[in-house]
């Protein structure tokens, strides 16, 4: 399922006009990337929950020529199921 296709699901299910789902789709992704930014976790009771990890700075090697590089500290948004989303699709 892709964007368009999740925004056409809304809209079925929940009887608003696409548009509306369209932008109702748009304020989640939002606030969860927003929340993210600042550091916060956002947790879906039953869904999961969306949190931030830092990776550290660290040495690797160049694939093509097998030279070290440097690889950047980075910080990376992760997903961690909830057990309800986890059952239902077991």
């Amino acid at each position: 399922m892709n964007k368009q296709e999740l925004i056409a699901t809304v809209a079925d299910t929940s009887g608003l006009a696409r548009s509306d789902a369209a932008r109702a789709v748009e304020a989640v992704f939002d606030a969860i990337s927003t929340s993210l930014k600042k550091g916060d976790e956002v947790r879906l009771v039953g869904f999961g929950t969306f949190s931030v990890s830092k990776r550290k700075a660290s040495t690797g090697r160049n694939p093509r020529t097998g030279e070290p590089m440097t690889i950047k500290a980075s910080t990376q948004p992760k997903f961690k199921a909830g057990k309800i989303l986890k059952d239902s699709v077991n």
